[in-house]
């Protein structure tokens, strides 16, 4: 390989023909403002609370590798902490209506029939006593009038009078006791009412309760502290970012130019130099190839239908991962320059 100087910054690396045709391609061709495009790459997971509120506690700082789960900052529970005892409070509330209104169910399916039968039983007294009133009106209406007096006419037509009157009052009873299901239906419906009230309740103290556990912002994987953006005593938002946090796993990304990708393949081993450490010899291999151009997935891709269109080469991201030659105290960040050489033979 020979390096050639471009000026204004710019370095050209190149191969013989025959060298270039039987062993490598080279990710970078020219060093200057396309290094751009190659860049370690990674995972870089924002953070944001999921409840707004005063941060009382911040308990990492910059750069700091953090695991998963470990707290990062702590909000003011107070307000949280209430929410959280009113809806307990009427979750228990609810549930003791709910035990008075099963209570209430059962003692419905006892009396409701009860009742009806009492009535029934009524029913039946007051038509013997219409039946032995009507008896004795017939049997005074009989005698000679010798053997009565009016008096006694009297009273017997008024004894069936009063008895026909509870017959009547009695059916009534009997008619109000009857719907004895509809009854025990609605206490029931009632419960089932009742029921509704609790489970919304408990979904209100699960609410809280999540808010309440929500205070508590956590590292959702391991990593390293990146663009922390709150202090304590911040007020900060839900779903407002306040960090960023990078994995420690870390590739490649080279654009290559499509005319590039003809023999290239995924498991090629790749060699790759960072100017950030060029002592450093790491060795990969290509993973994957996009399938789109970098262009392809812009907020306004090219639309190639009009009559003036120009043919521009485009670029397809390759993602390269690193096997080997890391070290471990030293810090690889994402988005520095990489220059990595894909074996293609």
């Amino acid at each position: 390989m020979k390096k050639a100087d471009l000026g204004n910054g710019a370095v050209a690396y190149f191969w013989a023909a025959s060298s270039f045709s039987d062993c490598c391609l080279a990710a970078a061709f020219i060093i200057g403002f396309q290094l751009a495009i190659l860049n370690t790459d990674g995972r870089a997971v924002s953070v944001a609370p999921r409840v707004s509120g005063l941060v009382v506690s911040l308990d990492v700082t910059d750069n700091e590798f953090v695991q998963k789960w470990q707290a990062l900052i702590h909000i003011d529970p107070h307000q949280f902490e209430l929410d959280r005892d009113s809806a307990q409070g009427a979750l228990d509330m609810a549930q003791h209506q709910l035990a008075g209104q099963k209570f209430g169910a059962e003692i419905a399916r006892k009396n409701f029939p009860a009742r009806l039968k009492e009535a029934q039983a009524q029913l039946a007294s007051a038509q013997a006593m219409e039946a032995k009133a009507q008896a004795d009106d017939r049997r005074q209406r009989s005698l000679p009038k010798a053997a009565t007096t009016q008096q006694e006419i009297d009273a017997a037509a008024a004894a069936l009078r009063q008895a026909r009157a509870q017959v009547v009052q009695a059916e009534a009873q009997v008619v109000q006791a009857e719907p004895v299901p509809q009854q025990i239906g609605q206490a029931d419906t009632q419960v089932g009412q009742l029921k509704g009230q609790v489970e919304q309740a408990q979904a209100k103290l699960d609410q809280a309760l999540l808010n309440l556990s929500w205070t508590v912002v956590d590292a959702p994987q391991d990593g390293w502290i990146t663009k922390r953006n709150v202090e304590m005593g911040n007020y900060v938002t839900a779903g407002e970012q306040i960090f960023s946090i990078v994995a420690p796993e870390v590739w490649i990304t080279a654009n290559f130019k499509e005319s590039e990708l003809d023999r290239m393949r995924p498991g090629q081993p790749v060699t790759i130099k960072l100017d950030a450490y060029p002592n450093l010899d790491l060795r990969g291999h290509v993973d994957s190839i996009q399938l789109g151009s970098g262009s392809k997935f812009t907020a306004f891709p090219s639309e190639n239908a009009t009559g003036n269109f120009i043919k521009i080469v485009q670029r397809v991201p390759v993602k390269i991962v690193i096997d080997k030659g890391l070290d471990p105290n030293l810090p690889l960040p994402l988005g520095i320059s990489a220059v990595p050489t894909v074996d293609v033979r």
